[in-house]
């Protein structure tokens, strides 16, 4: 199975999680690049919804894609992508990757 690659459009596990976290099998983009995810086997994801709230670390997801809805920029976890067998199901562009790694910056720095 080959490393997801950053701005991948993927289905993975969510599960276990807590409190509010997006829990279950669900849609997720990938933010860390390939060479880390290879070499951890870990990739660094956030997950996507389908209800758009209207919060300020969403990132809407562009038509055309197999995906609709927001990314939730601020649930951003480091995941076991090889145990949580996950699909590839599209890719985003590099303005979408780098509008969502702006908005972790904003909460992190």
């Amino acid at each position: 199975m080959a490393a997801p690659e950053r701005g991948d459009l993927v289905y993975l596990s969510f599960n276990p999680q807590a409190g509010h976290e997006q829990a279950g099998r669900r849609p997720a983009i990938v933010l860390s690049p390939k060479s880390f995810n290879e070499t951890t086997k870990f990739a660094v994801v956030c997950p996507i919804t389908s209800v758009d709230k209207g919060y300020p670390f969403e990132v809407k997801l562009p038509e055309g894609l197999p995906f609709k809805g927001v990314i939730l920029a601020d649930q951003v976890k480091s995941l076991d992508w090889h145990a949580r067998s996950f699909e590839t199901k599209g890719q985003v562009t590099d303005e979408v990757v780098a509008d969502c790694l702006e908005l972790i910056h904003t909460f992190l720095s």
